[in-house]
């Protein structure tokens, strides 16, 4: 009985530990599962944020373009005068914007070295695909040597006015001088690979070097990078009333620049366009944010340059293509349709590429 008695004792002494181990590992559990969930809603929660963050960045700017668009066609501004507003933009407020960036950034271009080599990756990459795809759009598309040329730029170039406006909008002017070196990186190489490709496909003008050298020289933005940089990093003062002047000239440079964008809108070209449109709308608005993507992690760039990186190549193809084209016998219709369908579908693409950008940067 004693040895029943003391074998049914320990039983009971033991009993105890298990049910509190049980006890424990349950709560081990729960406390998990409530971690989890707590994880999951800030991580959704700042989904959510960022979702909204996109979405705000683009309203004011595509209502400018509606804007633009409307006092053109509603004939309160007739297009000759718009003109001379794109001129004023493209020559003075958009240079003013960039140089008096780039004076007051506080530059670390060793900082930057991986988001530069990224951006130069991801501009040869996209200029090698297009290449490869001249031979098959000719077989299969009957795509002749001016159309393919069209398709080229719209493809490659891009609009650094509206990266411009979101990304003040978003990171406001540290984020503007990070896009700044995009313009020093992309606009000189895409000038001279555009040109090249117009005078080897088109046919109508013969590239030079001195035509290469005049169409660097002679753009304003590639000026105002270059100028903007020798200030700042030779440490040369500005006086005061010099730096006023640039910051009332920059004011003006993104809304004037927009409503200049909406006005020069072409929908005739859009409804007159084959179907070799959606090339180049898919190949720029989603063909080109993956190859971004792709560049800027090889080259290990994160957080914030990834995503104006990832912007810079998900905005429309830059309008002033168009004249280039017509001036050297590429296909101008086809670029006019291009650019204006790409700026009204970049409405949809561009704020889930830039929340897609903020969630993978981190």
């Amino acid at each position: 009985m004693d040895t029943w008695a003391r074998q049914g004792s320990a039983t009971k002494t033991c009993a105890p530990p298990a049910a509190n181990l049980t006890r424990a590992g349950h709560q081990a559990r729960t406390a998990a599962l409530r971690s989890r969930h707590a994880r999951l809603h800030v991580f959704h929660g700042t989904d959510r944020r960022n979702m909204l963050a996109a979405f705000l960045s683009l309203i004011p700017i595509f209502l400018l373009i509606l804007l633009g668009f409307a006092l053109r066609k509603g004939g309160f501004v007739p297009m000759e005068q718009w003109r001379g507003v794109e001129q004023i933009c493209y020559w003075l407020l958009f240079p003013a914007l960039l140089i008096l960036s780039l004076v007051r950034a506080e530059l670390s271009i060793g900082a930057l070295r991986g988001y530069v080599y990224g951006l130069f990756a991801m501009i040869v990459t996209m200029t090698v695909l297009m290449w490869l795809l001249r031979m098959p759009l000719r077989r299969w598309l009957d795509m002749r040597g001016p159309t393919y040329s069209s398709l080229f730029q719209t493809v490659t170039r891009w609009n650094g006015f509206i990266a411009m406006a979101i990304i003040d909008k978003l990171y406001g002017e540290p984020g503007v001088t990070i896009l700044a070196i995009a313009f020093a990186v992309m606009i000189p190489y895409l000038n001279v690979v555009n040109i090249l490709v117009l005078a080897t496909y088109a046919g109508r003008t013969r590239a030079t070097p001195r035509m290469i050298l005049l169409a660097m020289v002679k753009n304003p933005l590639i000026l105002a990078v270059l100028i903007g940089l020798a200030i700042n990093l030779l440490r040369i003062p500005l006086p005061s009333p010099l730096m006023t002047t640039l910051e009332l000239l920059g004011r003006g440079a993104l809304g004037m620049t927009l409503l200049a964008l909406g006005a020069g809108l072409q929908w005739r070209a859009v409804k007159a366009a084959g179907p070799e449109i959606g090339l180049s709308i898919g190949l720029r608005l989603l063909g080109m944010p993956a190859v971004a993507l792709a560049c800027g992690l090889l080259f290990g760039v994160t957080g914030t340059p990834l995503v104006i990186m990832i912007i810079a190549a998900a905005v429309p193809t830059a309008v002033n293509g168009y004249v280039l084209a017509r001036a050297m016998g590429g296909d101008a219709e086809y670029y006019a349709a291009a650019a204006t369908a790409q700026v009204m579908l970049s409405f949809v693409t561009l704020p889930v590429i830039i929340w897609l950008a903020m969630r993978i940067a981190g």
